[in-house]
């Protein structure tokens, strides 16, 4: 459920990226002033939104490692756990066999 929200979460972020920009690209559009003026400041808008597309993939990227860590040790928790389980198990079985073949 968590990665479903984190997936979630990112998408509301890019939309929401993606809508800022295109919303500074159409004011400046529409701005009477100087193409190159217009031109200069739909670029600094893009550069930024870029940066900040970079820093939203960069954390992903880390909340990603995060998950797929935990989930490793979890994994290595339990294997351990039904190892031990099993363990128990076997020398139960045994020492049951050992008793059954006294009798």
């Amino acid at each position: 459920m968590a990665t479903n929200s984190g997936a979630s979460a990112g998408s509301v972020a890019l939309a929401f990226l993606s809508g800022a920009l295109l919303g500074a690209v159409t004011a400046v559009m529409l701005a009477p002033q100087p193409g190159r003026d217009s031109r200069e400041r739909v670029t600094g808008y893009a550069r930024r939104t870029g940066e900040d597309l970079l820093g939203l993939k960069d954390r992903a990227t880390d909340t990603v490692e995060e998950v797929v860590g935990r989930g490793r040790e979890l994994v290595d928790e339990i294997s351990c756990a039904v190892r031990e389980a099993l363990d128990a198990g076997r020398d139960a079985m045994r020492r049951e066999r050992e008793i059954n073949s006294l009798d």
